[in-house]
């Protein structure tokens, strides 16, 4: 959709979502995700930031940076301008509320009740521009006694009953490694934002757009919990090491001569192919793998050990038994798939290129991209309350003097955090 404020910065002018102007007040990781898949996408994200910038800024694992900033930051804020503007001064408030103006979507994460303490809530937000697409992402929706609860990955994923879908029977509860809630939090925001923008494009109205933690790992569940709704069947632990207690054996990993191997689903007498056992060969129907679940798993957990995982591979391969490798961070990058099709990226910072994940999004005739790294903190005030306000110098240094922005001595190297 063409905004009707057509920006000069040159990295706007190729993507999906070229002209869409976003405003992106999140923190953490699901919000900001949803912000940088709409940049990759092509849209104008103008991240609005605190005095002291986003958590992530100053937050991130073992305090790791790259040149002072954040890893974790780097990792989530590519494709956006940094915009700093004190939403609790008067002036600030003001000047966000022109961009609001001016904007096609607004996202935030605040707890409950912030956005309209600080004069952002949705119909505030609507009653000065109807065609305001508006995304609240929270961890268990704006109704509801968790209402004010605080939504955090690990504490969504408790909640989900997910826990007790991996390990053995009598195991405690097995979180997964991946921010899962989090990140398909942030995907599920930007479904519902583009649907909003297209229906827009019919109505000319927007709309608010509200998607809570706590949903999305349910739906991502909709296998286990149709069946437990409609049976009363829980999915059960087995006592041997599965990967998934709805999934018959033998799902899971298994130690080879040099590493770990995965099983997914696979037909048992096909492994008995692969394996020269003639017990698994005549367990020959799908269902055999719940009914001998423990059996299995014990007969074959050591079957592996006589050969690398590399040397098994083309083994399991030639039977049609779905496997693969287990990899540290380190074999991941030697990949030749990995490799070949450069899954792993650049952007681009100030003092050089930082290595990334390229974005899993590909459209052919409106390329997805990495047009810039990530912001420094206030980097484009200037530039943006310039382009899409049209404020000459002296009212945005009024701004700044007073309080109510934050703008970089240097906007083309702004102050590091």
């Amino acid at each position: 959709m063409e905004h009707r404020h057509a920006t000069t910065a040159p990295d706007q002018h190729s993507g999906a979502l070229a002209g869409l102007v976003v405003l992106d007040a999140t923190q953490m990781l699901a919000g900001p995700m949803a912000g940088m898949r709409l940049g990759d996408l092509g849209a104008d994200v103008i991240k609005i930031e605190g005095p002291s910038g986003e958590f992530n800024r100053t937050h991130g694992f073992e305090d790791l940076t790259v040149e002072g900033q954040m890893t974790t930051f780097l990792a989530m804020n590519r494709n956006k301008r940094s915009v700093t503007i004190d939403l609790k001064h008067p002036d600030g408030l003001a000047t966000f509320l022109a961009l609001a103006a001016e904007a096609d979507v607004f996202i935030q994460n605040f707890r409950h009740g912030t956005a309209e303490r600080l004069g952002v809530g949705y119909e505030q937000l609507h009653a000065i521009n109807p065609g305001l697409v508006y995304c609240s992402i929270s961890g268990y929706g704006s109704s509801g006694p968790y209402r004010d609860r605080p939504g955090q990955d690990l504490v969504l994923q408790g909640y989900s009953g997910s826990m007790f879908s991996v390990g053995k029977a009598g195991d405690p509860p097995a979180p997964s490694a991946l921010w899962a809630a989090d990140v398909m939090s942030g995907y599920q925001a930007v479904i519902g934002i583009l649907g909003a923008v297209i229906a827009r494009g019919r109505s000319g109205e927007g709309q608010l757009v509200e998607v809570d933690m706590l949903s999305v790992v349910l739906d991502s569940q909709a296998q286990e919990l149709v069946t437990y709704l409609n049976t009363g069947r829980s999915p059960q632990r087995t006592e041997e090491d599965g990967a998934h207690a709805s999934i018959p054996a033998p799902y899971g990993c298994y130690r080879t001569a040099d590493g770990w191997l995965t099983l997914a689903m696979c037909n048992l007498s096909d492994l008995g192919e692969a394996l020269d056992d003639d017990w698994l060969r005549t367990l020959d129907h799908y269902n055999d793998g719940h009914v001998h679940r423990d059996e299995v798993y014990r007969h074959i957990r050591d079957l592996f050990l006589d050969r690398t995982t590399e040397q098994w591979l083309p083994i399991l391969d030639a039977q049609g038994v779905w496997a693969g490798p287990v990899y540290d961070y380190a074999a991941l990058e030697r990949d030749p798939h990995v490799e070949a099709l450069g899954m792993f990226a650049e952007q681009p910072q100030d003092w050089g290129p930082v290595r990334t994940v390229r974005v899993p999004v590909q459209l052919s005739e409106t390329p997805t991209a990495i047009r810039r790294g990530a912001p420094m903190l206030a980097a484009h005030t200037r530039e943006v309350l310039r382009e899409l306000l049209g404020y000459d110098d002296e009212r945005i240094d009024a701004l700044r003097d007073a309080g109510a922005v934050t703008v970089a001595s240097d906007e083309r190297a702004a102050t590091r955090v």
